[in-house]
C-alpha cells in the first residue's frame, strides 16, 4: 500500500464512527469479507476474533482486515466499544500491506487523522473523496510505520529524547517565563531528579544552565537588533535587578549588556 497512488484507494459507504449498543456483537458470517475494513477501537472492551484468531481489544486496538477474512466481535456491555469502521478497495496491485492487528499506544495521530476521514462524509464536503483517499493512504502509511518500529525499550528511549527536545524548544521559545525546573520536569512528566539528568545527557549542558543561556543570547539579539535599551531588556527577560542581569551577561559573554549595543 506505501506504492499505490491515492486515486486507487476506493472508499466505499460502510464508513462510521459508532457507540455500540450494550446488546451489540458482530455476527460471524458465512461469507468472507470482500474488501478492507480499518477497524479501530476508541474505547471500551471487548472481543474480535479474526479466522479464529481471538484478540482481547480496548482503546488503541487496529484492525485492518483484508479480502478473505472471517471476523466476529462481542464486548462487555458494561464497557461498551465505540469504534470507527472503514471499508475500501484498492485497484491497483499492493506488495505492502500492514499487519493485520496491532495496540496503538501513541494514538493522538492516528485518531485525529481518523476523524478527520469520518467527518469528511458526514456531510456534503467539497471534494470529501479526493481528500479522503489521501487521508486513508496517510492512515496505511501510519500502520506500516508502526509495524516497523523498534523494540518498545528502544521506542520508550526515543519517546524520552523527544519530550526533553521538546522541552528545551520550549524554553528557546519562552526566554522571559520564570522557568523552574520542577515545573519543567512536570511538563515531561517526569520526577525532577531524573529529569534533569536526562536532560543534560541528552541536551549536553544542566538544566538551569541552559535556561541562562537561552535568556542571555535572546538579550544578546534584542540588544543588537530590536532597538531596546539595557533595562528593557533585562524587564523582558523577567530580570528584576538590573544589576544582576549585568553580572549574568557578562559571565556568560565577557562583556556589560551596554558594550553590545
Amino acid at each position: 500500500m506505501l506504492h499505490a497512488s491515492p486515486s486507487s484507494f476506493q472508499i466505499l459507504p460502510s464508513l462510521a464512527k459508532i457507540v455500540c449498543e450494550p446488546g451489540w456483537k458482530w455476527q460471524k458470517r458465512e461469507k468472507a469479507l470482500e474488501n478492507y475494513d480499518l477497524f479501530y477501537v476508541w474505547s471500551g472492551e471487548g472481543t474480535v476474533i479474526r479466522n479464529d484468531e481471538s484478540f482481547e481489544v480496548g482503546k488503541g486496538s487496529c484492525f485492518l482486515f483484508r479480502p478473505g477474512d472471517h471476523t466476529s466481535a462481542i464486548h462487555n456491555p458494561q464497557k461498551p466499544l465505540v469504534l470507527t469502521y472503514s471499508h475500501f478497495r484498492i485497484s491497483e496491485p499492493v506488495s505492502e500491506v500492514p499487519l493485520p492487528y496491532r495496540r496503538l499506544t501513541d494514538t493522538v495521530d492516528f485518531e485525529y487523522m481518523l476523524a478527520r476521514y469520518v467527518r469528511l462524509f458526514l456531510v456534503n464536503t467539497f471534494a470529501a473523496e479526493e481528500e479522503g483517499q489521501l487521508i486513508l493512504k496517510q492512515l496505511m502509511i501510519h500502520l506500516l510505520r508502526h509495524d516497523r518500529e523498534q523494540p518498545e525499550e528502544k521506542k520508550v528511549s526515543n519517546q524520552l529524547t523527544e519530550v526533553i527536545h521538546e522541552i528545551a524548544n520550549y524554553v528557546q521559545q519562552h526566554p522571559g517565563k520564570p522557568h523552574r525546573v520542577e515545573d519543567l520536569a512536570a511538563r515531561a512528566g517526569l520526577s525532577p531528579r531524573y529529569f534533569s539528568i536526562k536532560f543534560k545527557e541528552l541536551i549536553g549542558t544542566p538544566v538551569q544552565s541552559y535556561i541562562i543561556r537561552t535568556r542571555i543570547e535572546r538579550a544578546q539579539h534584542l540588544l543588537l537588533h530590536a532597538g531596546m535599551n539595557v533595562t528593557e531588556v533585562a524587564d523582558a527577560l523577567g530580570y528584576r535587578d538590573i544589576f544582576f542581569f549585568s553580572r549574568q551577561f557578562k559571565q556568560y559573554t565577557g562583556k556589560k549588556p551596554s558594550e553590545i549595543r
